[in-house]
């Protein structure tokens, strides 16, 4: 609870160093990861980024991807569950000989500043000025000193609050911790992490989205994702279709629960004629809005419905959300 109140009323830093980060160079590169991913990469100059997925040939997600454009090189990060599948993809497609390519997780840390002051205790941490820092847009990042290093820190949209991520190379993280301990900033909790994400409605890859989800299902339209107007990529036709054809069946949802207890990830989600038309991905109790989930479900099923979690051995009622827009999340 104290965690959750530091988050929303001045800030928290999160250790994100368990996430892959993957660096490709040479002057290919921007062309060869446009034609692997969702997003149109090639239109990044240096300091702008953007948030894409990387799908199989029959248009499901290996892993979402957050790509920055450096002066010399794209950094592209993703979750620990879904690097594997992200490293076998950039294996089998690009040539190390046209763009090189190395993995830069061990090298590389990733402190996550986040919370209503992030801003200026970021900049405060690293003579960034404030200024800079507030003209930033979602995935942009700008270069600074920290002692001997070059530090990189982008804006991103992780959750409902403010957030910066430091890119540090590892033998200074600890000056850097040190600079926000100073700042009067600690350190978050996974769980607390947790919270801020589901009631965030962000998806995860491996709990809330995998390789049998497509990228609309997950909401990565709205999460500014996928381009219509680029060239070809891996999976492009199925994405196409869905947007100029048709649409999904089913939709990534925020959930409340009306009664408890808390349904665990797996349970089904079930309407009042007793229909299976979803399931829970990912549950938090969260100290604001008590209990809060992610779940797939049916794109019929409308904004306000109340539904039933069965399990074995239990049920409850919960209720899919509205975002402050009045559309489905």
């Amino acid at each position: 609870m104290n965690e959750y109140s530091a988050l929303h009323n001045g800030a928290l830093f999160f250790d994100r160093s368990d996430r892959m980060r993957l660096r490709i160079s040479g002057p290919k590169a921007a062309e060869l990861v446009t034609g692997m991913v969702t997003n149109d990469v090639s239109s990044l100059v240096a300091g702008e980024g953007q948030y894409a997925a990387a799908l199989t040939p029959k248009g499901k997600i290996v892993a979402d991807l957050r790509i920055f454009a450096l002066d010399d090189a794209l950094l592209i990060d993703t979750s620990a569950a879904a690097a594997s599948g992200w490293k076998e993809m950039v294996r089998k497609y690009i040539n190390p000989r046209v763009a090189p390519y190395h993995d830069v997780t061990s090298e590389l840390s990733d402190i996550g500043v986040f919370g209503r002051s992030s801003r200026s205790i970021v900049a405060r941490a690293t003579g960034i000025d404030d200024r800079e820092l507030t003209a930033l847009a979602p995935y942009g990042h700008i270069t600074a000193p920290l002692g001997d290093s070059t530090i990189t820190v982008a804006r991103v949209p992780e959750m409902d609050l403010d957030g910066f991520e430091i890119f540090v190379p590892s033998e200074s993280v600890g000056t850097l911790k040190n600079k926000l301990h100073a700042g009067g900033v600690s350190p978050g909790s996974s769980g607390t992490w947790e919270i801020a994400r589901v009631e965030s409605g962000r998806p995860q890859w491996g709990a809330d989205m995998d390789d049998s989800t497509l990228p609309q299902e997950a909401n990565f339209d709205d999460l500014g994702a996928i381009s219509y107007t680029k060239g070809c990529y891996i999976g492009q036709e199925t994405v196409a279709r869905v947007h100029f054809r048709g649409h999904v069946n089913r939709f990534l949802r925020k959930l409340r629960f009306v009664t408890r207890p808390a349904p665990p990830t797996g349970a089904e989600l079930v309407d009042e004629a007793g229909k299976v038309i979803g399931d829970i991905r990912s549950v938090a109790l969260s100290p604001r809005f008590g209990g809060v989930a992610l779940g797939m479900v049916r794109r019929e099923i409308l904004p306000g419905t109340t539904l039933q979690a069965r399990w074995s051995g239990g049920e409850c009622s919960v209720q899919i959300e509205q975002n402050e827009k009045g559309a489905t999340v």
